[in-house]
This record gives structure tokens, sequence and C-alpha cells, in this order.
């Protein structure tokens, strides 16, 4: 249990720091929805959105799993950790110029294929962005594996504080001191720069700053590559790149197919688009923790691969897991329509019926990072490439079958279908590979009771829409979720008792 509750305190730090910093823009997006409810503005933040759903993709081509690799050798080449970093950072740092590089030179045609009417600015301050997120990927992994999740969550938030103030002077402030001084430097800027120009400079402030707090950890490289130490990580890591797209086909490639497939105007599919990737962010809950619990379970499953009581310990955490991740998912999807869909503008809101599928989907993405420890700790990553390349397969078809007729619904239903189906795979094959005594029926169980919670609550919340009723539905939520809460009580009773925290409460 010590090392169940070690982990967890790790991921209390990472949840309050990376997952916060990661998708900062999903914390911003009242400000972005309530401000941009114009057409002209739902698509210039549609635009935004699609900048950064192609980020996901280069991200991956960047590091090339190069932080995962740098996890695993850490873990088994102890005495040549200097080598390891030396070796990984200097790798990143030339590769990512010379990606760079390549793609200032075709930024114009890169502008053309995005449909962003002259707008280079925008591929050239998302370039910059990705530079500065590649090169601090494995200064930042050196944190992870020296167990410094303080400092890593004081540069993570103090990131996103200053970009979060920096959104709030562009779109807020700057229009107004604009308004009173039009041939000010104030006028000027509102005159030459757009929206979506703010929203990718702040973007940039706050990425240079984390690279720049994180001069303790890079400040000792030098430029000594391992060559055979490189080939061996580079040959571990390659996988990853397609496990990475093939993943990253799953979680955004909706967005692009909603723009080229939707049988009706550009500005039609654009703004279909926008609608759907802020509802998505609705299911921040679920996605903070999962994000959050990547961070410290990565380093933390290699650490504990070669104890004997591994799988025993896997599978408490997955049971354990699968609860955090269930009531996150009861906390969003109970209360969706009276508290979180407020937290967008009223021009995005017709979309929130995609809200409680997409939620369930990203339960599944949890659950199948869990399960997919076994191929990284076994060294089996081409499984998880045809994994991978399984659900990607769904995800293209579904899309592209089924999104002329139901538009965004489509895309959230393959998007559920899609980690279900690996989930299910990753399962069977895992326990041909390395065995572990998950807990299935109990699994099973919460993530039925979760489904028919929601239900039960969304029925209601028909037979009485009236606001004047908000506080009946806001009473039967907190009921059923007291009433998972009373399940899980029940059943881990036996395992709660055991835990220091609350002994005296089962006296």
């Amino acid at each position: 249990m010590s090392e169940v509750k070690k982990l967890a305190g790790q991921t209390i730090w990472y949840g309050l720091s990376s997952v916060v910093a990661k998708l900062s823009i999903n914390l911003l997006t009242p400000i972005f929805t309530y401000i941009l409810s114009t057409p002209e503005g739902v698509i210039s933040l549609g635009r935004v959105s699609l900048i950064y759903s192609y980020f996901a993709f280069l991200n991956i081509l960047f590091t090339y799993g190069m932080e995962t690799a740098y996890f695993r050798f850490n873990n088994t080449h102890k005495e040549d950790r200097r080598n390891i970093f030396n070796t990984s950072f200097g790798s990143l740092l030339i590769s990512t110029v010379i990606f760079c590089i390549t793609l200032f030179l075709f930024n114009s045609d890169i502008d053309r294929f995005l449909e962003f009417d002259n707008h280079v600015e925008y591929i050239n301050l998302a370039i910059i962005i990705l530079f500065f997120d590649t090169i601090q990927t494995v200064p930042f992994a050196r944190l992870r594996n020296e167990n410094k999740p303080r400092k890593y969550a004081f540069i993570r938030v103090t990131g996103v504080a200053i970009n979060i103030l920096s959104v709030v002077f562009f779109m807020v402030l700057l229009p107004k001191l604009a308004v009173n001084n039009t041939d000010s430097i104030w006028g000027m800027m509102t005159r030459k720069y757009s929206v979506v120009t703010f929203i990718l400079f702040s973007n940039l402030i706050q990425t240079v700053f984390t690279f720049l707090a994180l001069f303790k950890e890079w400040k000792d490289f030098t430029f000594k590559i391992d060559r055979t130490l490189w080939k061996k990580m580079f040959q571990y890591s390659s996988p990853m790149i397609i496990i990475g797209l093939a993943g990253m086909v799953n979680e955004v490639i909706d967005r692009q197919m909603l723009i080229k497939l939707i049988d009706n105007t550009k500005e039609y599919a654009q703004t279909v688009q926008s609608i759907y990737s802020q509802n998505y962010k609705l299911s921040i809950v679920v996605t903070m923790f999962i994000t959050a619990f990547r961070m410290a379970a990565e380093p933390f499953f290699f650490s504990k691969a070669q104890d004997k009581k591994a799988p025993e310990l896997y599978a408490r955490i997955m049971k354990w897991f699968v609860v955090t991740v269930c009531i996150a998912y009861l906390l969003t999807a109970l209360f969706l329509d009276d508290i979180w869909i407020k937290w967008l503008g009223p021009s995005y809101r017709s979309g929130k019926f995609v809200v409680p599928i997409l939620l369930l989907a990203n339960v599944f993405t949890g659950i199948y990072y869990n399960l997919s420890t076994w191929y990284k700790i076994t060294d089996k990553m081409r499984i998880g490439v045809v994994i991978t390349l399984l659900g990607a397969g769904i995800t293209f078809v579904g899309n592209y079958l089924f999104i002329p007729e139901f538009e965004m619904l489509a895309s959230a239903w393959t998007t559920l279908v899609c980690y279900a189906s690996m989930v299910i795979i990753c399962y069977f094959w895992g326990q041909k590979y390395y065995p572990v005594p998950y807990p299935v029926k109990r699994v099973l169980t919460y993530l039925t009771t979760i489904v028919v919670l929601y239900f039960i609550q969304h029925n209601l919340g028909i037979l009485f829409p009236d606001k004047h009723y908000i506080l009946l539905r806001l009473s039967s939520g907190l009921a059923l979720l007291l009433f998972f809460l009373l399940l899980v009580f029940k059943l881990e009773k036996k395992e709660l008792q055991g835990m220091p925290l609350l002994r005296k409460y089962f006296k």
C-alpha cells in the first residue's frame, strides 16, 4: 500500500501542475467562448483548436519517443545517467532545429493547406512554440525521474499563470486601452494582429519562460552524443513514433475530418468543428487526472518492473485508478446541464450532447494507458504499434463513414468505440505475455454503474428541464454521486480498512 500511496502523492503534485499547464487552453475556455461569440469569433477559435490538434501530431514526430527511452535507460543503465541525458537532449536539440527550419521553408504551403487565408504569422508562431516545447521534454523528464514533483509543479503552474495573464491582457485589457488611445501602440496592436495571434503569442511567452526556468536541469549539458547509446535508445523509442501518431489520430484527427467531410459550406464546417472542440474540453476533469497520472506513473512503472510483486501492484493501481476516473466522470456528467455547460459561451452550447460520450471515451483512454504498461516494460513495443494502428483504423473508418450524416455525433461515438476496442485487445494480448490479475469484474461493475447513474440523471433532466427545478437536479446529482461512493465503500471496505488515514473510521 505504501507504493500506491507514493504514486498517489506524486500524481497529486503532477495533477496540480503538468495537467494545468498542458491543458491551460482549456482553462481559458470561458474567456475564449464568451468573448469570441460572433460567427467570425467562433471560426477564429476553431482555427486555434485546429493548430493545437496538429501540435499533437508534430510533438510525436519532434520527440520520437525519446522521453520514454530516457526513463527506460535511466532504470537499466543507472551508472551512465549523465551520458544518457547528454545523448537524449542533444539528439532532440539537433533534430528539432532541422524540423523547424524545414517547416519555416514551407510555411506558405502549410497556410494554404490549413485554409488560413494568408496568415503565415500563425504558422511561424506555432513553429517557435514547437521548438521550445520539444527541447524542454528531456529536462522535464529529468525532474520526473529524480522525483522532484514540487519543482515540476512550481514551473508548470507559474507558466500557466503567465499564459493566463497574457491572454487576459491581450483579449480583455488591450481592447479597452485601444478604444481610448486609437493612435497609441495599443491601437496599432489591435489593428495589426488578430485574436489567433494573441492566443499563440501568449502560449509562446509561457513556453519560453518554462524552458528558462529549467535552466538548472539543462545547464550541465555538453555536446557529447554517444552514438552507440543513441542507436540503442532510438531502436527502443522508434516504435513510439508510430504508437504516438496512431494515438494522436484517435485523439485529434476528428477535428480535421469534420472540416473536410461535412457536406456544407466551409464556414459551416469550421463552426461545427469549433463547437465540437470546445465541448470536448468539458471532459477536462477526467483528462486532467489521466494526464497527471501518466506523468507520475511512467517512471514509477519502469522502476517497479523487476519486482516480483509488480503484477499485483499494477492490478491494485488499476482498480483505484478506475474508481478515481469514475468519480471524475460523475462529477462532470451529473452536473453538466446546470454547472459545467456554463463554462462555455452560449454560442458553443449546442454541442453539449457529445460531452458524456467523450467523457466515457476518456475513461477508456486512461484504462488503456494502464494496460499498455506491459508492452513497454517487456520491450514488445511492436505489439503496441499494432494495437494503436487498429485504433487509428477504427477512427478513420468511423469518421469517414458517419461524419457526412451525423457530424460531431459521429466523431464522439467513434472515439468511444475506438478506445473501448483498444482496451479489450490490449487486455487479452497483455495477459498472454505479462499476466496481471486485474479485478475485471470489479472494474466492469464500476463502469456499468456510472453509465446507469448518468442515464438516471439525464432522464430526470428531461422530466424537469425548467430552471426552477435546478435544486432538484443538483440534489439528485449529489445523491447519485453519494450512491457510487457508498458502493465503492462497500466493495472495497477490506482494503480501505488497511489505509492508515481511514483505519480509525472503521473502528
